[in-house]
């Protein structure tokens, strides 16, 4: 993803045991945002009988920093997420040979 030139946002859909369920590029953007719309990945996660997301999204930038619309639209699908019963275990974020795990930063 680390190559792509505009910026795309991915989401994993996990079983209650964690294992990939399916993966899907849901959202497309320009060079430097994506929109991304929580109902939408909400319907696809119950279509999939999901119990975990994952999200990951690069910056074509190779700066993997969150920007803040980046955290607030994480916020905004862990809320969703809580208030469907489906847990968001982390959303990584592809630079040019590094990442950033929302998780590992206690963001999530």
């Amino acid at each position: 993803m680390r190559d792509l030139k505009k910026e795309i946002f991915k989401v994993i859909f996990l079983d209650a045991k964690n294992r990939i369920l399916d993966i899907e590029d849901l959202f497309e953007g320009t060079l430097n945002k994506s929109a991304v719309y929580p109902r939408e990945i909400m319907k696809r996660a119950i279509k999939n009988n999901t119990s975990a997301l994952v999200f990951v999204h690069n910056h074509p930038s190779g700066d993997p920093e969150p920007s803040q619309s980046d955290k607030d639209i994480t916020k905004d699908l862990v809320s969703a997420g809580r208030l469907m019963e489906i847990k968001v275990l982390d959303h990584i974020i592809i630079g040019n040979n590094c990442y950033y795990s929302f998780a590992d930063n206690k963001l999530i």
